[in-house]
């Protein structure tokens, strides 16, 4: 069984609505193609991350995310209280206000291109992003600039590189463990290695990789936004005795100020709202510190759950 696939070239036709409510209600993820990110940049990104997680241990550290600053290199990041088993590189604005204050992008000195590539790529993801948003938000009875104009500026979105190293094959590891991710929208490039695996309907399904392709999933925000019409997707990562993997989500998120709840287009008497409002920067301060650190019991929606 396969995560639908979505061409979206259409963006502004209403056309494929009906492809992607199908997709957010009964996977929250599904593939798509006629993006309009040139290859040249998702080639470029996939190389600049080649380059830069083969420089030595003492050089990625020396741009290290800290617990002042969320952008850098990070090696020891925990999901679920559980050590990851990957390498990260984490990328965003310089950031002035709410629980990322002081965050300021870091940059390898020796890895050619590296900024351009990076930087290239982030703002494609942002534009299929934005795109996306649209439709969702069509799809969930509201104009289809609404949740575009309470996304707030400037938002928080940032891009993660990921390394997975080779994992032993009697080691009992996952790249990442069991999660959903906490913003909107999450648009992701990922080589030809499959390790990405869904649950769905009980089983755990591994993505297979589609050239030229972005796979998406949706977040946390639009399981609120949506009042749980669309939930968000829990997923893993698993760790390979035989083969490396790199890729890239995006991560689309709101402003910190952004206070997210059931929409109007989906609240009526039938389905009354199911969560109390939600501000994203008091969410997303709990669940970064948590990736630091075994905090104990790490935040969810669930908790503003009505």
């Amino acid at each position: 069984m396969r995560i639908p696939l979505i061409d979206v070239q259409g963006f502004q036709n209403d056309t494929w609505y009906p492809e992607l409510d199908t997709a957010c209600r009964e996977w929250g993820c599904f593939h798509i193609v006629g993006h309009g990110v040139a290859q040249e940049v998702l080639d470029a990104l996939m190389l600049a991350m080649h380059r830069f997680f083969a420089l030595p241990v003492a050089e990625k550290r020396a741009i290290e995310r800290t617990d002042s600053n969320a952008w850098g290199f990070f090696d020891r990041e925990l999901t679920k209280n559980r050590r990851d088993w990957k390498e990260i590189f984490d990328v965003g604005p310089v950031v002035h206000d709410g629980p990322m204050r002081g965050s300021t992008p870091q940059w390898p000195e020796d890895v050619a291109d590296f900024q351009r590539a990076v930087e290239s790529y982030y703002q494609a993801a942002e534009a299929v992003s934005a795109a996306l948003l649209q439709g969702i938000s069509h799809n969930l009875g509201m104009a289809r600039s609404y949740l575009g104009e309470r996304f707030g500026q400037p938002h928080s979105s940032f891009l993660r590189l990921n390394y997975y190293p080779l994992c032993g094959a009697s080691q009992d590891h996952l790249g990442i463990s069991h999660h959903t991710d906490a913003g909107a929208v999450t648009v992701l490039l990922t080589d030809a290695q499959p390790g990405l695996q869904f649950q769905h309907a009980g089983s755990w399904h591994t993505v297979q990789p589609v050239a030229g392709a972005l796979t998406v999933n949706i977040g946390d925000i639009v399981q609120v936004w949506s009042n749980d019409r669309y939930a968000a997707p829990v997923h893993r990562v698993l760790a390979s005795s035989t083969a490396v993997r790199y890729s890239a989500p995006f991560f689309y998120n709101p402003s910190y100020d952004t206070d997210y709840a059931p929409l109007d287009g989906v609240v009526n008497a039938e389905a009354p709202p199911r969560y109390r409002p939600i501000n994203w920067g008091v969410f997303r301060a709990g669940r970064a510190a948590g990736d630091y650190a075994d905090t104990g019991e790490e935040i969810q929606i669930s908790h503003f759950r009505l």
